[in-house]
């Protein structure tokens, strides 16, 4: 069974508000949707981490590259894969005219320990260190984001190493 394991980072969404509160924004007051600004994979019997990004492959081969370890695969595992990452990609295919990749099974890991464990926390960072497996890497939060949306090499060298983490600790976990 061929096994992949995979995280994806997108931007976020830009939008006009009335409130630091509000209770919905409608869709007139959308400005920027998320993209997809890169994505980890490793096969689970593999060594490599191939991480792929908008800055330095561009969307049309970063998807191209993630639809085809997808359609490969038999089965993915994720952290909030089911309900975050495969939904996102699925979406950027679509928007890209891409059908939807072969079928494949979702091995959610969040989904699993949320269902069998109770804990203080669903976070890949606590069941990691719990589990003594690793950490994740320190982002320096949000504005790594920012600064990657805004081309700073730098920042992108820190995204990729928190990619490559984010998956390790996946194929480790599972």
């Amino acid at each position: 069974m061929k096994l992949l394991c995979w995280d994806l980072e997108l931007t976020p969404l830009e939008v006009y508000s009335w409130s630091l509160w509000p209770d919905s924004i409608p869709i007139t007051m959308l400005k920027e949707r998320q993209k997809m600004l890169c994505f980890g994979a490793r096969w689970y019997d593999g060594k490599k981490v191939i991480v792929k990004t908008v800055q330095h492959d561009g969307k049309d081969d970063m998807l191209q590259t993630l639809w085809n370890l997808l359609d490969e695969a038999d089965a993915v595992i994720g952290w909030n894969g089911v309900g975050f990452d495969t939904k996102h990609a699925k979406r950027e295919f679509v928007e890209s005219g891409m059908l939807p990749p072969s079928p494949f099974k979702e091995i959610d890991l969040m989904r699993t320990v949320k269902s069998q464990f109770k804990a203080p926390s669903n976070k890949l960072d606590y069941w990691a260190q719990s589990l003594g497996v690793g950490k994740k890497k320190d982002t320096g939060g949000f504005q790594l984001w920012l600064d990657c949306m805004a081309g700073d090499e730098a920042a992108w060298r820190r995204m990729i190493r928190y990619q490559k983490q984010d998956v390790n600790l996946l194929v480790d976990l599972y």
